[in-house]
């Protein structure tokens, strides 16, 4: 029932939410997850970044129990919790997972590394789960030009997966303990791109939910980029391309996540929403996410900041 009513209250007060930061701290990239009756957003954090790159060096958790009102409970976790990675090196697009009993973060680190913390709680206290990176561009093959952006999805057979790179997407699944690969990196394959736009492309940000029986894979065209998706039978894919669900922004990056809770759907995104902002200094909002009967998503209108 508390689910329900949280999502009642979200369709109905969408349009104060929709185009509205959660936060008057600037953060990009979000990682959002039900997880215990209480919604847990990981994100990178913008606002301790130098301005004119991403080179934050933490990441930044935001908690709501309705999605309306977000509390900032601060930078929960540095990069200097992992040892094997330089203390200054860049923190960026975050995700998080819960299994075991356990919650699981996946932190890329540097560009080049994918490492994973482990906690008891969603909130943390998180420590390294291993003693190097779970992706490792100088180790593994196929890791491609960026190992960044994860995304992990658990199927309802238990097999878990992970999504992440630029340029080429890749996908590897993973153990039952959530913290080493299980066979080797593979290419995501996307089929069906329309036909005389060569800004149609997979850039970054890969991301995966399941609807009615079918897999959807969103991902970003690039610098900037649209939000576009395809589907497909089986997680692996590969993905037919279906369309945009969310148009170019006036900044150089796009970054979804989506989350089906109490029979609802909505798009997690950043955009420039907040005095001050652009590239470098985004504010993530939410919008609520609908399907056409043949599955397809019905594209979501940006709402500028007034």
């Amino acid at each position: 029932m508390a689910l329900l009513t949280a999502a009642g209250l979200l369709m109905a007060n969408g349009s104060d939410r929709t185009g509205q930061p959660i936060s008057q701290r600037f953060n990009g990239d979000p990682s959002p997850h039900h997880f215990d009756g209480r919604w847990y957003l990981y994100a990178t954090d913008d606002a301790s970044n130098s301005g004119t790159y991403w080179d934050s060096t933490s990441w930044r958790l935001y908690t709501s129990t309705d999605m309306q009102q977000w509390r900032d409970d601060g930078a929960f976790l540095d990069v200097k919790t992992f040892k094997w990675a330089r203390p200054d090196a860049k923190a960026w697009a975050p995700e998080a997972a819960q299994r075991n009993g356990k919650y699981y973060f996946y932190a890329p680190i540097g560009g080049d590394r994918i490492g994973v913390a482990v906690a008891d709680k969603p909130q943390g206290p998180f420590h390294d789960a291993r003693t190097d990176a779970l992706i490792d561009k100088a180790r593994d093959a196929n890791a491609g030009a960026e190992p960044i952006d994860p995304a992990v999805f658990v199927d309802k057979d238990g097999q878990a997966y992970l999504y992440f790179g630029t340029r080429v997407p890749k996908v590897v699944r993973l153990k039952p303990d959530m913290v080493h690969t299980d066979g080797p990196i593979m290419d995501v394959a996307i089929t069906g791109w329309p036909s005389g736009d060569a800004k149609k492309t997979y850039g970054e940000a890969p991301y995966l939910h399941a609807h009615d029986g079918l897999y959807y894979f969103s991902f970003s065209t690039g610098w900037p980029g649209q939000i576009v998706y395809g589907t497909s039978t089986s997680p692996m894919g590969p993905f037919a391309y279906r369309g945009v669900i969310l148009d170019y922004l006036p900044i150089s990056t796009n970054h979804q996540a989506i989350v089906e809770q109490g029979g609802k759907s909505w798009l997690f995104y950043h955009d420039r929403l907040l005095p001050g902002g652009g590239d470098h200094r985004r504010s993530i909002t939410i919008a609520p996410l609908t399907y056409a009967k043949d599955g397809a998503i019905q594209t979501v209108k940006r709402i500028a900041p007034e």
